[in-house]
């Protein structure tokens, strides 16, 4: 596939993100997280949120229907990737690498530092794909004060069920 077109979230597209959700977390069944499977995507007060104010981004199709997308909250300097989600149809083709990298290149136009996310560690598409695309793992004593507060939240929702990490990249 070539590189998808990438643009702005637009109000019209926010249900279409929830069926992109709930699609891609279908993939959960398969590793033993029905949980996060079943899981309500965001709902649309939320997403309605990052997409008013320009932090949210969608992946295109060939016939420009939104496949993916991605959404960004700036924590501590950094461009905190709060969700990316590829619909099945499209995974591992470098879709949710594009958006990664659009994202990237918004965080550095910011002066930005960094992309920050949390993740499972131990899930394919999760920590191993974003070390791939140029992630590593934080320790403990280089949690941000607001990773910390988001490992929390976390943890009072439950995900500490399965193992979880903070990941950076440097811009």
């Amino acid at each position: 596939m070539e590189t998808p077109r990438i643009r702005p979230c637009s109000a019209d597209d926010l249900p279409v993100l929830q069926d992109i959700e709930r699609a891609g977390g279908l993939a959960f069944h398969g590793v033993g997280m029905p949980e996060i499977a079943d899981d309500a995507p965001p709902s649309l007060d939320d997403l309605a949120r990052y997409q008013e104010d320009g932090r949210a981004w969608v992946a295109l199709d060939a016939d420009d229907r939104p496949r993916a997308y991605l959404l960004v909250d700036l924590v501590d300097g950094a461009a905190h990737i709060e969700q990316v989600t590829v619909h099945p149809d499209l995974a591992r083709r470098g879709v949710g690498r594009a958006l990664i990298e659009h994202v990237a290149e918004w965080a550095a136009g910011r002066g930005l530092r960094a992309l920050t996310l949390t993740t499972f560690s131990d899930v394919p598409w999760n920590a191993p794909y974003y070390a791939r695309c140029g992630f590593r793992a934080l320790t403990d004593d280089e949690l941000t004060p607001g990773l910390r507060a988001i490992r929390r939240h976390e943890a009072e929702l439950g995900l500490d069920r399965w193992p979880r990490i903070c990941m950076r990249r440097e811009l």
